[in-house]
């Protein structure tokens, strides 16, 4: 299988996409195999060797309504994800006690699939962060020094 990134994002207020759109510029210049989706369904990225995923949380510390049916169709269909490899990046509020739990569903329905995480999810608390975006720059590296 060729490597293939996607980046994709999940938000409600448009944070999250700004950060992967932020990423995606920066990944431009690497010679990766390189797509962008915004509230993606299953279709479009089944086929992608590798999800790095950005996603804010909503509500009750839910995965965006944009995002969701991705997360559901995994779940539905019980797909075997062991040949995919992931990162998260996630956008929060930490005065909630459902502060970025988004990041751990998305995490854990993956791992549950048998999906590879490439590099420990970050958590971006957006109360103290002016710059979210240098932040998930920041975290970077790591994810792709487990990809390349």
């Amino acid at each position: 299988m060729t490597k293939k990134l996607c980046i994709i994002s999940g938000s409600t207020l448009g944070n999250a996409e700004e950060v992967a759109e932020a990423l995606y510029e920066i990944l431009e210049n690497e010679d990766i195999e390189l797509d962008i989706f915004h509230g993606p369904n299953l279709n479009e990225v089944k086929d992608y060797s590798h999800w790095l995923i950005v996603t804010s949380t909503y509500g009750a510390g839910e995965i965006p309504d944009n995002l969701l049916p991705l997360f559901q169709d995994i779940i539905d269909k019980n797909l075997d994800l062991s040949k995919l490899k992931f990162g998260v990046v996630g956008l929060g509020d930490s005065n909630y006690d459902t502060y970025c739990h988004a990041v751990d569903k998305a995490t854990q329905i993956l791992k549950d699939h048998f999906a590879t995480e490439l590099a420990s999810p970050i958590k971006i608390d957006v109360t103290t962060t002016m710059d979210p975006e240098s932040v998930a720059e920041e975290w970077l590296p790591s994810f792709l020094s487990n990809y390349l």
